[in-house]
């Protein structure tokens, strides 16, 4: 439990951002947590580590600066994101501070959740196994889907910035950079087989699976709310929306927008 304290730490430092702009709790909070989490244990636990395990860390690192970094240079650089953002999400300069304060602390606990299959591997000096293998793969093809979502995404809004995307990878899934967060803390769990040595370090990451699982779903949900304001009249969006399923292939889940329960 202390690495785990610490690392809890280590999150709500970086995403203590978030007091500076609500919405970088979740986004820019969320990445920097994840990379800076890995690079702790990196540090941490430089004595225990293996070929496997410094990439299985890079990984996370990786994924972290891609995603915040991505965010973050979307921000800075497009004068229409930024507009637009003002209006789709709340800036929190109204809310009470005890509500942002419990938010802060909220999603430190998932990022630190999230992270434990990692730092727990290492604290626990858990042997090179198949499912750390298996479970980097899954992790690597993950970020790979992410990336090239956001490349095909930008492409195609630079074509036809008023139109939506259903080229590419959204011609498999509406919400593809979504699948491959998806995918990489699916590959994140299954490197935790024989890592994990009790109940409780199950409990955690299990939690931060779970609880990671549940912001894609509410993601997708209030993006598709959003997409159906801008493209609902539009006939080929309609066509595209019940062929197309909104997070997984080939699984036929098309819409989530009835699903009050996903709070996004």
């Amino acid at each position: 439990m202390l690495w785990f304290l610490i690392m809890l730490g280590v999150a709500l430092v970086i995403s203590a951002i978030g007091y500076y702009k609500y919405v970088y709790f979740i986004s820019l909070g969320y990445g920097f947590s994840v990379a800076a989490i890995a690079v702790t244990s990196l540090i941490a636990f430089r004595e225990n580590l293996s070929a496997a395990t410094i990439i299985f860390c890079v990984l996370f690192v990786v994924y972290g600066l891609r995603l915040s970094g991505y965010l973050l240079i979307r921000e800075i650089v497009s004068s229409s994101y930024r507009n637009k953002m003002k209006t789709e999400i709340k800036d929190g300069k109204t809310m009470k501070f005890i509500a942002k304060f419990f938010i802060w602390i909220t999603c430190a606990l998932l990022y630190a959740c999230q992270t434990a299959p990692l730092y727990f591997r290492l604290y626990n000096d858990a042997e090179t196994n198949v499912s750390l293998h298996i479970g980097m793969s899954i992790m690597f093809i993950g970020v790979a889907i992410e990336s090239i979502a956001d490349i095909q995404k930008n492409a195609a809004k630079k074509k036809a910035p008023n139109r939506f995307v259903s080229s590419g990878l959204y011609r498999l899934v509406r919400c593809p950079n979504y699948l491959g967060e998806m995918l990489f803390w699916t590959g994140v769990i299954v490197s935790a087989i024989g890592a994990l040595t009790n109940v409780l370090s199950w409990i955690i990451a299990i939690t931060g699976y779970l609880g990671i699982i549940y912001v894609m779903f509410s993601g997708a949900r209030r993006l598709e709310l959003r997409q159906n304001r801008t493209y609902g009249q539009d006939p080929e969006y309609q066509a595209y929306v019940k062929k197309t399923p909104i997070m997984v292939p080939f699984i036929p889940l098309y819409s989530v927008a009835s699903q009050k329960w996903l709070i996004g």
